[in-house]
């Protein structure tokens, strides 16, 4: 039996950021169990276990926010009164210590901060007397807005690994990025390649070959890393040459043969490799170099590659190792680490190698004239047994992890197993890990995609053990958020996209718009919503957006057109309703877009005659594809992405929610209409991409 939320609880949940209900839909509010609001408000350290419990803890709550004269911490905007500093009683006197070293004494007013340079500095503020109350807090001063797209642009969109060449070891490499970026920007006019997360992995047998679940956020994955590139492996001995033969039969069986990627093979052969380079000495150039990355990345790189180094010994799941070492700062650790010395080096140098082919990417792509260069992706959250999880427990929410609630499209709703940052920590922090995860991230992104960027604003707690239906949502200070975003990528001069698909709270993409954050808009997704459902004319899309026809977790564009997306869901028995029910949803719903394209004279009249792309015409298809195009070059979309795969055709989707053996999620190579793996270098000379690109080529001007 559910046990309905007393009044007192859901004060005190109120108080902690603990959503006590929530709207799947604007028609329908759903409360959440007392169960689940007491188990999230234990992941917070706030007892409810009992009626008693409650009240005490609601009186405890309750004092400390009264007597509190500052929160930990505080968001100022420039140009703009700081309302939280202008709120504090007359004649406090103000001390800051800016992050640049200086030291300023003024007293409250609306323009204490005037004049401060952005950064997150040290504020100590003194009521006068008789109160005399002293509190320090965390200020943060960042610019109103983010960067603004240099002008209108347009770009591709892949998955790295799918990006082989015929140099690479089996899998996309950062290589291939360079390449196709030099090449996207001299020859098609590309302002931006778009590409999923790089995150490191979590070791195991088979590897997640999901990126979105990765072990740490903070720092990349070597297994995209140019083996050749490496500056050492010229001087490298014939053992390291060898490996270029096996290398040739990874990549061979999947370009060649149809097999799928084997990233596991791929790490296994490049790590062989690497290691056999970490014996080649380093110049004094190259050393120097390096010595600075470590000391410039300082405790949190000792502490991932402590971790790699002891996953090594006792697996990827750190919470199975031996009990001193699940703590980073124990005695047992500090003794593994001094033992693992040599492993603790070679991943870190990985770090370094890594980060530095991910600035020559983005060099590559600034050089070939591209205003962006390369759009990264960012992760919602990391696995609870890799690398950050471990390192950073102190800001995790223990026995949970995060999820979506139920909705229309998912009646058990989704728990994506990944655990929480707690928001009171993090603002004790002055939210430290997030300020060093973008800092790590900037260092060579043009551009970053927040997935789920609703995530800023509030997550979907779910209590270890509980179905998905007993949860409740968590705010955090989407303010403080906000400011440390807009202050990062500020400094980066980047760009930010927010992925805004699905359910969104209201005035969240407004905040996001007011600070110059991009929405994410998919032309199937873009209906009037709010009158009769219609597709959306172009000239009434949000232009602060980037907008595709579809993205990884969706139908290529030419398997929506032609319906076959149905039918792979079909035949892997994913359909709730009957396959023709699904049927005739799919086609209403493309012909309804097709009959637009036509009235705007996108699309020839009597292109899809008789089926077309449906019925099995190669031709139909093609100009059907363009013309899904040619409508996002109408928007006033500042960014129009490319996905990679409708270029030549691809009908498979990379990933397919809702599947984990039964569908080779982030296992397929790029391929044409008939399944054929296309290497990098087809794609460059595939005439159906040139006239893809060329259709926002000559599109008007935003």
């Amino acid at each position: 039996m559910t046990v309905p939320l007393g009044e007192e609880l859901a004060r005190l949940a109120a108080l902690h950021g603990v959503a006590v209900s929530y709207q799947p839909s604007p028609d329908r509010t759903v409360t959440a169990s007392a169960a689940a609001v007491t188990r999230v408000l234990a992941a917070l350290g706030v007892d409810a276990s009992g009626p008693e419990a409650v009240r005490a803890a609601l009186a405890a709550r309750e004092a400390e926010l009264r007597e509190r004269l500052l929160p930990p911490t505080v968001v100022c905007w420039s140009g703009s009164p700081c309302e939280p500093l202008a709120a504090l009683p007359e004649g406090t006197a103000l001390r800051i210590e800016t992050e640049q070293g200086e030291i300023r004494e003024v007293h409250t007013g609306r323009d204490a901060t005037e004049g401060l340079p952005h950064g997150v500095h040290r504020l100590t503020a003194t009521a006068p007397a008789p109160d005399g109350r002293t509190a320090h807090a965390h200020l943060v001063v960042a610019p109103p807005r983010l960067p603004t797209p240099p002008g209108r642009s347009y770009g591709l969109l892949v998955q790295l690994y799918s990006l082989l060449s015929r140099r690479s070891w089996g899998m996309g490499d950062l290589g291939d990025l360079g390449e196709l970026a030099g090449w996207a920007g001299r020859t098609l006019g590309a302002g931006f390649v778009q590409v999923n997360p790089l995150h490191a992995a979590v070791p195991g047998a088979p590897t997640d070959p999901s990126p979105y679940r990765p072990s740490s956020r903070r720092f990349p994955d070597p297994v995209h890393l140019r083996v050749e590139d490496v500056p050492e492996f010229a001087y490298a001995d014939d053992d390291t040459r060898a490996l270029l033969e096996r290398a040739a039969r990874l990549r061979e069986a999947v370009l060649d043969k149809g097999e799928l990627i084997d990233r596991d093979a791929v790490w296994a052969l490049k790590r062989e490799a690497l290691e056999l380079l970490a014996r080649v000495p380093l110049g004094p150039g190259r050393r120097a170099a390096y010595d600075d990355f470590l000391a410039e990345q300082g405790r949190a790189l000792e502490d991932h590659a402590t971790w790699c180094a002891l996953a090594e010994v006792h697996g990827g799941e750190w919470s199975r190792w031996p009990e001193g070492l699940r703590d980073p700062r124990s005695a047992e650790t500090a003794r593994a680490r001094e033992e693992l010395r040599d492993r603790v080096d070679f991943h870190s140098r990985l770090a370094w190698l890594t980060d530095a082919q991910l600035a020559a990417a983005q060099r590559a792509a600034r050089e070939a004239g591209m205003p962006v260069g390369i759009v990264h992706d960012l992760a919602v959250g990391v696995h609870p047994g890799g690398a950050d999880a471990w390192a950073q427990q102190e800001y995790f929410a223990p026995g949970t992890s995060v999820g979506a609630p139920p909705d229309a499209f998912n009646a058990r709703g989704q728990d994506w197993g990944l655990p929480p940052w707690r928001p009171d920590w993090l603002a004790a922090s002055g939210y430290a890990p997030y300020r060093r995860l973008l800092q790590g991230l900037f260092r060579y992104a043009g551009a970053l995609r927040i997935d789920h960027v609703m995530g800023l604003f509030r997550l979907w707690w779910i209590p270890q053990g509980e179905p998905p239906t007993e949860g409740a949502y968590v705010r955090y200070d989407a303010e403080a958020m906000l400011a440390v975003l807009v202050l990062e990528a500020s400094r980066a001069g980047s760009v930010v996209i927010g992925e805004d698909l699905g359910t969104v709270e209201p005035g969240v993409r407004e905040a996001l718009r007011e600070r110059g954050v991009l929405g994410t808009s998919v032309l199937w997704f873009e209906r009037d919503w709010a009158g009769d459902g219609a597709p959306l004319p172009p000239e009434s899309w949000r232009a602060d957006c980037l907008a595709t026809a579809t993205t990884h977790d969706l139908p290529s564009t030419a398997a929506r057109l032609t319906g076959e997306h149905v039918e792979l869901r079909d035949r892997l028995g994913l359909l709730t309703r009957p396959a023709a029910t699904e049927r005739a949803e799919a086609a209403a719903d493309t012909a309804e877009w097709l009959a637009l394209l036509t009235r705007l004279g996108l699309l020839d009249e009597g292109a899809d005659e008789g089926g077309g792309a449906g019925a099995g015409d190669p031709a139909s298809e093609e100009a059907e594809v363009q013309a899904v195009h040619r409508f996002l070059g109408r928007t006033p979309a500042r960014m129009i992405g490319v996905w990679l795969p409708d270029g030549v055709g691809d009908r498979r989707p990379q990933n397919l929610p809702g599947t984990w053996d039964q569908y080779p999620n982030w296992r397929l190579p790029i391929a044409d209409a008939n399944g054929r793996p296309v290497p990098l270098e087809d794609l460059t000379s595939s005439p159906r991409l040139r006239a893809l690109v060329e259709v926002l080529r000559q599109a008007p001007p935003g």
